[in-house]
This record gives C-alpha cells, structure tokens and sequence, in this order.
C-alpha cells in the first residue's frame, strides 16, 4: 500500500462508523500557550476531550501533521540514526468525545488492522496497563489474542500533567522478525527495532487530584494514534520510515548532488536521513507561517534548517542545495496539504536565505571545531568554544553537541552558559508559553447570538459572574458602581474573536444600566465585561441589551476592509501571502501578514489603490452559510489558526475578489467603507510584515489633519503646493552645506589640537606621554585622540573633555606597550580622581559621567604618576 492509500482507508474506515473526518491543524496550535509544535492528532480536540469545549459532533477522525523536535522524545538527536525517529511525521487518529469508550475503540483498531491494512495476525503483540483489566478483557476474551500476547505494561499511563484528566493505554507492537534486534514490550531488550509500536489507544477516563486520588470522569474519552509512516513501513516490507514511498523522490534528488553513492547507499546514510526528514519539517514550518529567527519556534526551525545543511557539508554537497527538495516533497505531500503547494515558493525563498546566511559561516566554523576537538584531550569541548561557535559563527549549541558526540566529545555547558546570558535567556524563549490561569466554566448554556440581524433586543439574565483570583464567582447581583460579568439567554453583543474587538453597549432595566465595556468569547456563551451605573442588576431579570451602532458600523468598515486588504496584497504582492494576525476595532484596523521583503512606497500605493477602487463600485457584500468542506472547495479562504465548525459563514466581495470564511460583522455593500487609507508598514518579526490603517470617518479625520500639517508647514516654508518639494530640496542642500563645513571646522580644530598637544609630548622614562583637556565634546574629543595617535608611533594618550557639565576621558596605548600597561587600568585610576565610571580593552578604553570638573587638570596630571609606578612595579 502506497502511503497516501493507508491514508485514504484509515479516514474512510471511520468515517463510515459516524466519524467526522477533521482537517489537519496549524504546526503552530491554536489558542494554546501550552506547546510549541502540534505534537499529536489530540492537540486540537484537547478542549473537547478535556470537557471544556462542545463540538457538532461526538466523534471524529483526522490525520494531523507533527512536528517534535526535542523534548523527552528526542527525535531531533535521534533522526537520522535510528529506523523511526522523524521530526515530521503524520499522526492518523480516532477520538471520542463521550461518544464510545474502550470496547469500540479496540474492536475497531483490531478491524482495520486485520481487515483493511492485513498485518499478520501472529506478528501482533499489545501492552495494556497493570489495572485495566476491562481493556485486557476485550483483547482476550472478546478478539481472541493469545494472553500471551497481551502484556502488562507500567508506562501504559497517559496524562497530561501532575493532575488533571489521565487514564490507562494500549498499545499494538508489530513483531518485525528475528533478523532485527530487540525483544517484546516489557522485556529489557525492548528499545531494539524488531517490536514496532506503531498504534497507541489512549483511555481518558480519570480526573487526578492534587493528592494523587483518581475520580472517574462524566464523559470517558478515546485518543488515539497510528504512526502513518510506520504502518507505511511495515505495509512496503522494509526496515525504516526512510525507505516507504514518501521519501523516494527526496533521496533521488540528492542523488543528483552526490556521483559517488547510490540510492540505497544515500537512503542507509544517517546524514542523508537527517536532511531528508528536516526538509519535511522545515517545509511544513515555513507554510504554517515561522521563519528561523533567535528565539522560540523561529530558533528550532534554525536549529533542524542549520543541521540539515551540517550533514550536507558533511557529505560535500554543493551550497544551496537544501532549498533544492522543496520540489520532490511536494510530489509526495502537496495534494494531501494543499497549504504546501500554495506555499512553495515563500518555502523555497526562506530555506535559500537560511542556507546564505549560514552557508558563509559554516566552513570557518566546522574548521575552528574540528581544530579544537583535535586538540582536546579531556573529552569535552571548551565552554569558550561553544560560545564562540554559537556568537560568531551562528551555531546553534544543540548543533554543537550533535558534532561532538560524532566524536565522543561532550561539551562544557556550565562555562558555556557562563558566557551567555542573554543568548541563553532567548534560546530559552519556550518558557514564555504557559498554561492561561483564568479557567471559565459556565455551564453548558449557550448564548444565542442575533447580532447579524439587529442590534438590541430583549433578553433575560442567566448568569452574574465576579472574577476572584483566577477563577469566576457567580452571585446574586451586581450594585450601583460593582464590576462583573454578565450571562444572557441572547445578544446582539459581539464577542472578540478572529481579530474583531467585542462590541460595547448598555443593557438596562427599570432605572437599572450595566455599561458593557467589552464583549468576550467562552465557547459558545457570550460574556458581558462592565460595570453597574445605576441600580441594581440581578439574576434572572428582564432586560433590554443595546449595542452601541456607530461604534459597531464603524468596526465593520474595518473589518470588511480588511478582507479587502488581504486580497489586494496577493493581488500585488503574489499569492504567497497569508495572514497572521489582525485586529479590528473602531478606530483602526491592523493586518500582519507574511512577507520577506520590505514593502516600496510603489507597492503600498497599489494596494490602497486597489482597496479603494473595489470600496468605489459598492458591491453588495454576499454572505452564505455552507458545510466547510464545500466552503473550501468553493475557494474560500480559511485563515490561518482559527477553528472553524461544521457550518460556516463565507463572505464574498466583489464578485470573487474577495472569499473568505467570516464569523464577524461586515458591512452591507463595499461603499459604505467609505474612504481606505494606510497610515504605516514595517516589518514586525522575520517574514513577518504589518499594515495599519483606517476607513471611514477616521480616513477622513487622517487626511483632514494631514492637510493642516501640510497647511502649517506652508507657511512656515513661505511657500504654496506646487513648490513644496523644490523649496524642501533646497533646504537640506543648504543643510548639508553647513554641515560639510562644520565637519571640516571640527576636522581642522582637532588636528591643530592635536598637534598642540603633541609639541608637550613628555618622557616618563622610556614612555612619551601625551595629555591634556580637549576643547568640544566627546565627538571632537575622539577625533583629536585619533589625530595625536596618528602623529605618536609609540606612547600612551590621556585627553579629558568637560561637556554638560560632566567630565568623559579617553585613554589609550601603543601595541608595543600593552604587554606592559594597560589603558582600562589607567582609565580606572584617573577617572577616579573626578567620579568617572568605565572601562574597555587593553589598547583603548573609555569613561564618563565625572561629575567634579575642577578636578580634571589633576586627574590627567595622575597619568604621570600611575605609569611611573606601573614601571616601577615592572622593573
């Protein structure tokens, strides 16, 4: 069976038993600080699986990419050198979210297995936890496994933390056979390569207390997870994820890089399997929007990119080759993930930059290493080293240690981290992703939202809610003056979600007003932030809601705009572009997208002009409702992280110039946007750029003060419109003439500085001494020490300048006297004499802040006395 057919049967097989067949998520999880990577098919139905979410549906299936790329699963130091380590890999997976329990689970894993992909029924081996003897049962007893064949394992205990929900697993083994070496599950051979854990069946069916006591779970789950690429192994008989179908077309391709191997050879060599799977990874991470960069996801992207490219210089291919397996990875993968063929060139740019970037680096620094292992004798490698690998030559530490344990060579991580504080903070940078502290749960009542439609209505109170610490209180009421949040049967309030802020408003009641101050999202109840302006609000009381419509229409023209923005950068920019985040609110809207180059003045007027011009024909915004798959199929637009459900809205501007999937709220036809302007673009991390903008009354607000600066500086300039630009021209040439000559009246004042203070050179023994008070300030201060060093062959040269008020002191030293004197030393002695702080290297160093000026002509005096002592000492 072909990869992609294993795929195909798996998703059909579950669909056909009520399974709703569930696309892909992000690399980069949604609404979720917890990881960096998708790491598993459950990332994304946590929520569900953990109670906190409702989905449509009870059960589903997907076949989720995966990146792991560290961790305890270390496949980043595995990949490469073992048969199944991979940092991509694709993880097929069932899930029930209340719906079944273990019987069908295990019933259903045991009928694909035997009926659909065939593994040999005598080559099956399963592991399940020492107490779950239900799970035993149904192997045993109800599917016939030899009990044998059925052993109890300790590990089979899944949980996602020291407390929470948990529960027992099993696991199915494929028996590989006698020619590879290891033992079955439980044995002490175990981590050999003959027994294949390919299926792992999760049971969430516990809630475990801080104290270790397991409550059973409401609603018992099931989680599962196929290893595609591991099924794929055992279905083509072969003895590696690196010789299944997927990775052929990539290790021909390096065949094209290297005459002196053959396939076979290629695909048995760990530094060929190792660029094979990071140029899996890295594709997938640079379609899902990261880009290497120095700290969290963006550095472990570095870090697979720069190993990659390692094991390629290791085995002498040619620069710029990984960029290259772009192609032959999307004739494997692209028709499965489409977001990778869309992607490919924005793929192929960034790993073509990384590869520059480092490429210039590499050679210079495996030479320094290869130098310093070669002369190491304790078996570990110089924290220095490291550091300097890591400052200078760009090597990721990780990286490092990867070489020197081709060596066995370890490395010296307590010096390293010595001398790399900051570094090490920002390699650190995962830290910064926890678990969100505030945990809502509100019930299973959900908020009917009628905002679409109208904007106020009547409605009854169902929840009254006050935030304690990190969690929310429900009381009886609220009183004139208190905060909280309140729960409606119904609203026309929108809450903040896909980049739209929540709406504001009043709800009141017979003299009684809550003033909402922001509108937020839980799950599917709407939640009211304010405050209690009059009256009392209480529980179950009548009320009448009320959504503040200018600010609600003003909202909307920004967020129709921009949908408009985004196709107006595909349309000028290439179809590469893809969003990364937004905000819309009243007064403004701002769109992050990706993009690796600046944006030109030309680009960004073509866009604003494409915006207006489609806002100009006043097209009638089209909204459906429709099933997702057919909403995508359609062509629409489904924006990168956010969840969708089983029906969506698809908005459609322009006839077609715009689809996208929408839950927010837009305007009726594209005129009412009114005007559309930029305000500012730039760059906010790598491949990442930023547009901010507004429409409306705030576009004409924008222009309308744009054109009273313009007024005021006509008449500052003493000029009209059409002479603006000529007479601005005029004013920096003649700026830049005065400058030319002050620079040259600086430049002329120093040298004669200078050599007035080298007519005073002294002899101090066999050292000529230069110093002296500079007229000026720090700049002209510098520019006279370098004059006089250039007139002084060998010396020492101590100036002080006093500027606003505080004195700055230069000190430096010939290089045939630094191995005897040392200018941060005599920096620090005469600094001392008028409250000056500093330092630098030996040759030169610098101090500042003195705050006793009087005392500068003795302190430059002392210069005298320090190297006559500073000879003594040496003599």
């Amino acid at each position: 069976m072909l990869t992609s057919d294993i795929r195909t049967s798996y998703l059909d097989f579950f669909a056909d038993r009520g399974h709703r067949v569930v696309h892909s998520s992000p690399l980069i999880p949604h609404d979720d600080p917890s990881v960096l990577f998708t790491v598993a098919g459950m990332v994304q139905f946590k929520d569900a699986l953990l109670g906190r979410e409702k989905l449509d549906y009870t059960k589903a299936v997907s076949c989720q990419k995966c990146v792991r790329a560290g961790g305890k699963h270390n496949d980043l130091e595995n990949v490469g050198f073992t048969a199944r380590h991979l940092t991509f890999f694709e993880m097929l997976g069932n899930f029930s979210f209340g719906d079944y329990f273990k019987e069908e689970a295990i019933t259903w894993a045991w009928e694909y297995v035997q009926d659909v992909i065939e593994l040999e029924r005598d080559r099956l081996w399963v592991t399940v936890h020492p107490s779950d003897d239900e799970a035993r049962e149904i192997w045993v007893k109800k599917l016939g496994i030899r009990p044998d064949r059925v052993i109890d394992h300790e590990e089979n205990f899944w949980t996602m933390g020291d407390t929470g929900p948990c529960g027992p697993c099993s696991e199915i083994f494929y028996d590989q056979g006698e020619h590879i070496a290891g033992g079955p599950p439980g044995s002490p051979d175990e981590d050999g390569d003959r027994f294949l854990e390919f299926w792992n069946l999760v049971f969430p069916q516990f809630d475990r207390a801080p104290d270790g006591e397991l409550t059973p779970l409401a609603q018992p789950g099931v989680d599962t997870g196929l290893g595609l690429e591991r099924v794929a192994t055992l279905k083509q008989r072969v003895q590696s994820n690196y010789e299944i179908d997927l990775f052929d077309p990539i290790f021909r391709k390096m065949l094209e890089f290297t005459s002196s191997k053959s396939v076979d050879e290629i695909r048995n060599e760990p530094s060929f399997r190792v660029i094979a799977d990071h140029i899996r990874s890295s594709a997938f991470l640079v379609a899902d929007g990261i880009l290497p960069s120095r700290e969290g996801r963006g550095y472990v992207l570095r870090r697979i990119i720069r190993r990659a490219i390692r094991h390629g210089y290791k085995q002498d291919l040619p620069n710029q080759f990984f960029h290259q397996l772009v192609a032959p990875l999307l004739d494997t993968l692209g028709e499965a993930y489409p977001e990778l063929s869309s992607a490919s060139v924005q793929i192929e740019r960034a790993l073509l930059t990384e590869e520059n970037q480092f490429s210039e680096t590499l050679q210079n620094g495996m030479r320094l290493l290869e130098s310093a292992l070669a002369d190491t004798t304790s078996g570990k490698l110089a924290g220095d080293v490291v550091f300097k690998l890591y400052d200078t030559y760009g090597f990721p530490v990780d990286l490092t240690e990867d070489i020197c344990q081709e060596h066995n060579v370890s490395i010296d991580s307590a010096g390293f981290e010595e001398r790399m504080e900051q570094q090490r903070q920002q390699s650190r940078a995962s830290e910064q992703f926890q678990e969100k502290s505030l945990t809502i749960s509100l019930g299973d009542h959900e908020t009917e939202f009628e905002g679409y439609s109208r904007l106020s209505d009547a409605a009854h109170v169902i929840g009254i809610y006050e935030q304690s610490d990190d969690k929310l209180v429900e009381v009886d009421n609220l009183g004139e003056g208190e905060k909280g949040i309140v729960l409606l049967d119904r609203t026309s309030f929108y809450g903040e979600a896909g980049g739209q802020v929540g709406d504001v408003g009043e709800i009141t009641s017979n003299g009684t007003t809550f003033a909402v101050e922001d509108t937020q999202l839980n799950n599917k109840q709407i939640l009211h932030y304010g405050r209690v302006t009059a009256g009392t609000l209480k529980s179950g009381q009548e009320i009448r809601f009320k959504v503040d419509a200018l600010k609600r229409q003003d909202t909307a023209r920004n967020h129709s705009a921009t949908h408009l923005l985004h196709a107006a950068l595909k349309t000028v920019l290439g179809t590469h572009v893809q969003q990364r985040g937004s905000l819309v609110a009243p007064d403004r809207l701002r769109f992050d997208f990706s993009h690796d180059l600046p944006l030109t003045d030309d680009e960004v007027s073509e866009i604003e002009a494409l915006v207006n011009e489609k806002i100009s024909i006043n097209a009638k915004v089209l909204i459906r409702v429709m099933p997702y798959d057919e909403a995508i199929e359609s062509g629409a637009v489904a924006l990168f992280g956010e969840k969708y459900g089983d029906e969506v809205r698809v908005l459609e501007m322009c006839d077609g110039f715009s689809v996208e999937l929408c839950g927010g709220t837009h305007v009726a036809s594209t005129g009412e946007i009114g005007l559309f302007r930029v305000t500012s673009h730039g760059g906010i991390a790598a491949g990442i750029r930023r547009i901010e903008a507004v429409t409306g009354r705030q576009a004409n607000l924008w222009s309308k003060q744009n054109e009273e600066i313009l007024s005021t500086v006509y008449q500052r300039l003493q000029t009209n419109r059409d002479e603006l630009v000529s007479r601005i021209d005029s004013l920096l040439q003649e700026r830049q003439h005065l400058e030319d000559q002050l620079t040259s009246s600086a430049q002329q004042s120093a040298h004669d500085q200078a050599s007035s203070l080298v007519e005073t050179v002294e002899q101090v023994g066999v050292v000529k001494l230069v110093h002296g008070i500079v007229d000026g300030d720090p700049k002209t201060m510098m520019s006279v020490y370098d004059a006089v060093r250039s007139q002084l062959n060998s010396g020492v040269v101590v100036l002080g300048v006093v500027h606003n008020e505080k004195v700055n002191l230069v000190c430096g030293i010939s290089k045939d006297l630094v191995g005897q004197y040392k200018a941060n030393e005599l920096i620090n002695h005469v600094g001392s004499f008028v409250g000056a702080k500093g330092g630098g290297k030996p040759d030169l160093s610098r101090a500042g802040g003195g705050a006793d000026t009087a005392a500068l002509p003795l302190a430059l005096q002392e210069s005298r006395n320090w190297i006559e002592t500073q000879s003594q000492v040496l003599s």
